[in-house]
C-alpha cells in the first residue's frame, strides 16, 4: 500500500470530535471506535473530561463500542479521563504501531473494518488504523490553551507531506473517501 492511501482518513471531519453523531457513525456502519486522547477528546494539559465531552461520550456508547488509545505514557492522567468516562483505556501504545492497537480491537471482538479509529494526527492515528485496516476518522484537535502555534505547525506539515504522498483531505468538510483501501 502506497504512504499516500496509508495517510488517507477514511472521514475527515472539519470540526472537534463533538461534531462526530450518532448518524455519522451509523451511516458508515461502525460498530466501534477507538478514541485517541491528547488533542482528540482534551487538551494535553487537561486531565479531565468536559462536560460536553462527557455528554457526547453517553450518546455515542449507545451506538458504538469505545476504547482510549493513547500514545501518552501517563497512566495516572488517561487512566483519570478513562475513569471519569467509564471506558477502558490504553497507555504508551507508539501509535503508529499495531500492537496496542490491535488490543483494544480484540477486546472489542468486532471485525475489524466495524471499528474507526479517531484522532486528530496523520502520522499517528489514520497510519495506525490505516495499517491494521480499520475505519479512520481525523478530527480537529481540541483547544489546547497555548500551544496552538506549535502543534498547528506540526499538523501543518502532516498535511503537506500527506497530500505530497497523495492524501486528499478537505479539512473544512464531512468528506468520505470511498473504496480507497481496495
Amino acid at each position: 500500500m502506497s504512504w499516500g492511501k496509508l495517510l488517507q482518513p477514511d472521514l475527515v471531519l472539519g470540526d472537534s470530535i463533538l461534531s462526530l453523531t450518532s448518524e455519522i457513525i451509523q451511516k458508515h456502519q461502525i460498530q466501534g471506535l477507538v478514541l485517541d486522547v491528547d488533542e482528540t477528546l482534551v487538551s494535553i494539559r487537561d486531565s479531565q473530561a468536559s462536560p460536553e465531552l462527557t455528554a457526547w461520550v453517553e450518546e455515542i456508547k449507545t451506538v458504538a463500542s469505545l476504547w482510549l488509545v493513547s500514545n501518552n505514557v501517563s497512566q495516572y492522567r488517561i487512566g483519570r479521563i478513562g475513569y471519569s468516562l467509564n471506558v477502558p483505556y490504553i497507555t504508551a501504545a507508539a501509535k503508529p504501531s499495531r500492537r496496542k492497537l490491535k488490543k483494544a480491537v480484540d477486546a472489542m471482538n468486532l471485525p475489524v473494518e466495524k471499528i474507526a479509529m479517531v484522532g486528530d494526527r496523520l502520522f499517528t492515528d489514520v497510519l495506525a488504523g490505516n495499517r491494521l485496516g480499520m475505519f479512520t476518522i481525523l478530527v480537529e484537535p481540541i483547544s489546547n490553551h497555548g500551544l496552538e502555534f506549535t502543534n498547528y505547525k506540526v499538523r501543518s506539515l502532516e498535511v503537506w507531506v500527506s497530500q505530497v504522498l497523495g492524501a486528499s483531505l478537505n479539512m473544512t468538510t464531512h468528506n468520505l473517501i470511498s473504496d480507497h483501501k481496495k
